[in-house]
């Protein structure tokens, strides 16, 4: 189910969806319905649509990780969009909540990965092993909550598997909740403290430089953060 307050932007080209942990972005053996599934009920019921409603994933993000998806309701956008993304014209910044300090308060990651099918996990390994990816990402550390967790603000720079979630498991700090990579407790809901905080990007039809942010409530709660959901549209030197 998607309700309107999980819409973030939206206009005739473009919809932004804060993702609530446990909500799937492609269809998977789960038998959930996929977030696009979702979004086009939603659409169809606000707007009175009697026929098809289009919707296509631009870029996923896991299962229990929450925050901005972004989608397409033109098959224009989709492919401009998907193009930018594959380019890298697309810049995502993630909140990671984790319980170690990471060696150096802010650093660029980069490690060869290999995912293993059988168990849906990534690995670092090294250099020249049969189907490693190289991963890049740098994250700053931001905030240190009362209880002496450490609030991460990664900025993906390639978009492998599980990537921000091995990277970080790899330098000793495992995501809160995150089992599969080394945390030692699950989180109540079954998610990981892991958002995706914002996306930026060139509108796929107007000449605009857009950034979407994504709220999060208990993670703005528990460090302390004033509640910001943003939408920034930027035409040229001047912003609407």
């Amino acid at each position: 189910m998607i309700d309107a307050g999980q819409i973030l932007y939206e206009d005739n080209h473009l919809l932004a969806i804060n993702k609530r942990p446990g909500q799937i972005c492609q269809g998977d053996k789960s038998g959930d319905l996929p977030l696009t599934a979702l979004v086009k009920e939603f659409i169809r019921q606000r707007d009175n649509k009697p026929g098809q409603v289009y919707c296509g994933l631009i870029h996923r993000i896991d299962r229990p990780v929450s925050g901005v998806v972004l989608l397409a309701k033109t098959s224009k956008a989709l492919t401009r969009m998907i193009d930018k993304v594959r380019t890298r014209d697309f810049e995502k910044h993630y909140w990671a909540v984790v319980r170690t300090a990471p060696p150096s308060p802010e650093d660029v990651l980069e490690n060869w990965l290999v995912k293993r099918e059988k168990i849906n996990k990534s690995y670092c390994v090294s250099n020249g092993q049969p189907d490693a990816k190289l991963a890049r990402l740098s994250y700053r550390d931001i905030a240190v909550s009362e209880g002496g967790y450490h609030l991460l603000d990664v900025n993906l720079h390639t978009g492998r598997h599980h990537q921000i979630r091995c990277q970080l498991a790899n330098i000793g700090c495992p995501i809160k909740g995150d089992l599969k990579y080394g945390a030692p407790r699950p989180n109540p809901d079954g998610s990981i403290s892991l958002h995706a905080r914002s996306v930026t990007f060139q509108h796929p039809v107007r000449d605009e430089l857009v950034t979407i942010t994504a709220p999060n409530p208990e993670i703005e709660q528990m460090f302390l953060i004033q509640n910001h959901q943003s939408i920034s549209v930027h035409n040229g030197s001047q912003s609407k």
